[in-house]
């Protein structure tokens, strides 16, 4: 069960001019389940996108950077992308050579049905590592997708790409820039191998405005880096990770300059939406009972912020501690010790827990008590402030609990 996490509305799921979406039933890995998704782009299209750090990054985010690399449209004769194709299933990672064949094989065989070439498409894979891709089987959904390609498709898009998920993520917003109303719906998957190094293991967000390919670029990096950036379930990076934001050119607006008011109206849209869809991730974490937020401030620089937050959200002590309510928080402490910020001064740090003040100047509070820090962790939504007492540097991350259900999950995966 999700915590505090709706099912998305597929009437609020608004359509972006520009873009259709269809899905099949391709039998990747299961059959009688919507594995299979093809996103077709009008020729007005941008797109750019952040992977993966993992060294072991799967074919398809190999075959991606590769065509996004090429995507200069002053070099090329024949446009930009046309299509993304997405399967669940099987993430086509530790592949090798034939793992790359096979999303190639993925893009050409779409391309000729789109009447485009293969390095007009982006092919993306999310499932288990380590198995060859099925390439034909998804060849073979690749008509009834295209058969059903719709603007309004986003809630079975959103379903099309699940795994663990226990439900489809996905949401719009609208905002109004120069008098031009702009349409942003963004999708994202993914429950158990949470801690991206980019953005999260898939996330897709379209918008109707009209974005010049540099800026497109760095709005795809800077919203990463304030939303999926953020997020950790249990610390393992995917090899699949991948973010993609598509501009479509349908409306009137045109952002052509970061420095512009326009650029700063735009980007606070995407940003906002996409830290919505990241947190969507956490709540459905693998097993996941609490939503936690985890800030530090007062530090030198975000940095080190970030590494204390994320020292404290990879901790199994805390995250057990707070499955089972139970106010042990000295294990926050000892995670703040280790983070690997060599020179802090532990003698003026302070812990809150919500509106619960636990370590004063390095120790325990001389007013807290025990129950209070019980009543606030047996909610479902936790705040956790760290106050360093060296500058005026901040930042966030969000995570859950770490419960018995996460390990039968993820020992069960792949039966």
């Amino acid at each position: 069960m999700a915590v505090n996490l709706p099912l998305p509305v597929a009437a609020n799921l608004k359509p972006v001019a520009g873009i259709e979406l269809g899905h099949a039933e391709a039998g990747v890995r299961k059959a009688n389940r919507k594995d299979l998704l093809v996103m077709k782009l009008a020729p007005t299209a941008s797109v750019a996108g952040v992977f993966t750090t993992n060294r072991f990054c799967a074919a398809p985010v190999q075959v991606c950077k590769a065509h996004l690399e090429g995507l200069s449209l002053s070099d090329r004769t024949d446009g930009g992308i046309r299509a993304l194709v997405i399967n669940t299933g099987n993430a086509n990672a530790g592949t090798g050579e034939a793992g790359l064949a096979a999303a190639n094989a993925t893009c050409a065989a779409l391309a000729a049905l789109l009447r485009c070439e293969p390095s007009q498409i982006l092919p993306f894979s999310t499932g288990v590592i380590l198995e060859p891709l099925p390439v034909e089987r998804i060849k073979a959904g690749m008509p009834q997708a295209i058969g059903n390609l719709k603007a309004d498709n986003w809630y079975n898009a959103a379903e099309a790409i699940m795994t663990t998920d226990t439900q489809p993520k996905a949401e719009s917003r609208t905002v109004a820039i120069n008098g031009v109303t702009i349409t942003l719906t963004g999708i994202s998957k993914g429950a158990g191998m949470i801690k991206p190094n980019m953005a999260t293991m898939l996330g897709f967000l379209a918008m109707d405005a009209k974005v010049a390919q540099p800026v497109l670029e760095h709005m795809v990096k800077q919203a990463a880096d304030k939303s999926f950036n953020c997020i950790t379930i249990d610390g393992d990076t995917s090899t699949n990770d991948s973010f993609m934001l598509i501009a479509t050119g349908a409306s009137a607006l045109e952002v052509n300059d970061i420095d512009s008011p326009e650029y700063a109206a735009l980007a606070d849209a995407v940003i906002g939406l996409s830290q919505e869809l990241a947190q969507m991730i956490i709540r459905d974490g693998e097993g996941a009972t609490k939503f936690m937020t985890i800030t530090v401030e007062e530090g030198r620089n975000a940095d080190e912020c970030r590494q204390i937050a994320y020292a404290i959200g990879h901790s199994p002590l805390v995250k057990t501690a707070f499955y089972a309510s139970d106010p042990n928080l000295g294990r926050i402490l000892a995670a703040i010790g280790y983070a690997g910020v060599d020179d802090l001064d532990v003698s003026k740090l302070n812990l809150y827990l919500d509106d619960v003040w636990v370590a004063k100047n390095g120790g325990r509070n001389p007013d807290y008590k025990e129950e209070d820090g019980q009543r606030v962790m047996k909610q479902s939504e936790i705040t956790i402030r760290v106050r360093l007492a060296r500058g005026d540097a901040a930042a966030t991350i969000w995570t859950c609990d770490l419960s018995h259900e996460y390990v039968s999950i993820n020992a069960d995966y792949r039966s």
